[in-house]
């Protein structure tokens, strides 16, 4: 018999040929708007390059130069700064949505008028965060409304200088950036708990499993994925943070650069246009970002793919037997 595949038919379309075309056009746009400054933001990242007045000083090669001043500099103070800000407002974020999650689903309560408070908590996500940050400017300066009301109800003697103190201006930009995603982080969560079988609980509740039980036993490993979706993408925005830190202390991260995040300090490198420097900050904040998303998933999948190797090492005893 002849393995000759058999030849294709005259006027037959290939689909895979039109398959990569219509994909074509999104990595040109990748590989143009993405990958090329990428490339070249790592590049430039071991030269030295930036102006002075009006002199171009570069590029010249200096190998590592840049990352080692960069790490003996203020470097990691800033990336505590950013890791800080994202922490305190992200516990927050996941606890609370986790409950208006659990609540706006639960089958018992059967919430109503859910469409309304599905776009209440979800409005805060459509303010930009740069209008976000001049309201709480407006709100918690030293005599704003915040204060005065203060002041008025004989709460404080004196006005509070939130912006002044160190926790007082962190907390601000934590609540900023809890206000804004945990609407969406509500509905997302809200999504992946609606998509477990119902029978599930159903089943749990006749074996008499409380509603603590059913939630640490069905919701939480089922909705597992969107968490790590959740916590990786929350991950990247808050080292990314900028625009609200950057608003609400006026680009100076005070007090005493307690609230500079890695972006607000390598938006200084580009103002300055120390092009060099700036390519030596992206390039740490990408591996950063990288080393830490691969550690979220790896930790938060591991369980899982721990009880797959379980039961395809049983079905295998099994089909030995």
């Amino acid at each position: 018999m002849s393995n000759k595949r058999p030849n294709r038919k005259k006027g037959s379309v290939s689909y895979a040929k039109w398959g990569y075309i219509f994909i074509a056009p999104f990595f040109a746009a990748f590989a143009i708007f993405q990958l090329i400054p990428l490339a070249s933001t790592f590049f430039y990242s071991f030269f030295e390059f930036y102006r002075s007045g009006l002199k171009q000083i570069g590029p010249n090669f200096v190998g590592l130069q840049n990352y080692i001043q960069l790490f003996s500099a203020d470097l990691p103070k800033y990336l505590g700064n950013t890791l800080l800000l994202w922490i305190v407002g992200f516990i927050p974020q996941i606890v609370i949505s986790m409950i208006l999650a659990a609540l706006f689903t639960s089958l018992s309560l059967r919430l109503r008028v859910q469409g309304f408070f599905k776009t209440v908590i979800y409005m805060p996500n459509l303010i930009m965060a740069s209008a976000f940050a001049m309201l709480f400017f407006a709100l918690f300066s030293d005599s704003g409304p915040i204060n005065s009301a203060l002041v008025s109800l004989h709460i404080t003697a004196e006005p509070i200088r939130f912006l002044a103190n160190v926790w007082g201006t962190r907390s601000l930009v934590a609540l900023m950036n809890f206000l804004m995603w945990f609407g969406n982080t509500t509905i997302l969560l809200m999504a992946a708990i609606m998509g477990i079988d119902t029978g599930l609980y159903e089943a749990a509740e006749i074996d008499g499993c409380s509603s603590w039980q059913m939630f640490w036993k069905i919701t939480l490993p089922l909705i597992n994925p969107i968490l790590v979706y959740v916590l990786i993408t929350s991950m990247i925005g808050g080292l990314q943070m900028f625009d609200v830190p950057q608003i609400l202390t006026n680009g100076q991260g005070s007090p005493n650069r307690t609230s500079t995040t890695i972006i607000m300090y390598l938006n200084n490198h580009l103002f300055s246009k120390n092009y060099g420097m700036a390519g030596a900050v992206s390039t740490v904040l990408f591996l950063l970002c990288a080393v830490l998303c691969l550690l979220v998933f790896k930790v938060l999948t591991q369980d899982e793919s721990g009880q797959k190797k379980r039961k395809s090492h049983k079905a295998a005893k099994g089909a030995v037997k």
